[in-house]
């Protein structure tokens, strides 16, 4: 086993262990906390993928937005005087047996896929030497000589600001 498979599986058991603790725990505030765990150990799988890229934004928007969105909703919603926050379901057994399921679906699927990947392809083969995935996006998004996506980014970007402006007059007091 080389070092990288084995620091693959330091992650991926913190991973399963922590989105245990995620429906598991008694406490929403801790379940949120071992929420940022889970999508900072998906983060760091994806650097072992060589996804750096995604990494970040898995990190940002994930760890930095989602989880605060969270928090910030917990702490706005005042469950002060309960000791447990997050009850458990009397249909538990359910929910098991469709991951069961599920995983065995899956199981299933990856074993007989005739579109199975070999465990020796990495992606950032397929680009050329001395550039990593980061650059390529970089590369793709502001090319003059190939395709370029800045017409498209930037229709996005003016979307989003509408958005924002819009969700600011909404939410303005008068």
């Amino acid at each position: 086993m080389d070092l990288a498979t084995l620091i693959f599986w330091i992650f991926a058991v913190i991973l399963v262990v922590a989105a245990l603790l995620v429906v598991g725990l008694r406490n929403i505030v801790h379940s949120a906390l071992a929420l940022i765990v889970v999508f900072a150990m998906a983060a760091a799988i994806y650097i072992l993928l060589n996804a750096e890229f995604i990494a970040i934004v898995q990190i940002l928007i994930y760890v930095g937005a989602v989880t605060i969105l969270v928090l910030f909703a917990l702490m706005l919603t005042r469950l002060s005087g309960l000791q447990i926050t997050n009850p458990s379901n009397k249909l538990w057994w359910v929910a098991v047996i469709i991951c069961a399921l599920v995983g065995a679906i899956i199981i299933y699927a990856l074993t007989t896929s005739k579109h199975l990947v070999a465990a020796t392809s990495n992606g950032a083969s397929q680009l050329p030497p001395g550039i990593n995935n980061v650059v390529r996006i970089g590369q793709l998004l502001y090319s003059p000589d190939a395709y370029s996506y800045v017409l498209p980014f930037e229709i996005a970007s003016l979307v989003l600001l509408v958005a924002i402006v819009g969700a600011i007059v909404i939410g303005r007091e008068e």
